[in-house]
């Protein structure tokens, strides 16, 4: 188990990496009502929904998963 960063909600590991089925060509399909995950600078971090890994990707570092990097300059959410 692990523990969504931005609610504290239990998520069932397995059963986010396990998807709710597959592709044609063999992809993973997330099913999101299962959780979801996203990658931060090295760490797997567990999500209970897309609202709670929206609110963390925004604002990492204050959910403890230290300041956001972007790989790409039009990743930046703009300074306006």
């Amino acid at each position: 188990m692990a523990k969504d960063p931005v609610c504290g909600k239990e998520i069932d590991v397995e059963a986010v990496r396990s998807g709710g089925s597959r592709t044609a060509e063999g992809v993973a399909v997330v099913d999101p009502l299962q959780g979801t995950r996203s990658l931060h600078n090295g760490t797997w971090y567990y999500f209970c929904s897309i609202e709670c890994r929206k609110d963390f990707m925004g604002t990492p570092e204050k959910y403890g998963g230290g300041e956001a990097t972007y790989s790409r300059p039009y990743d930046r959410p703009s300074s306006s």
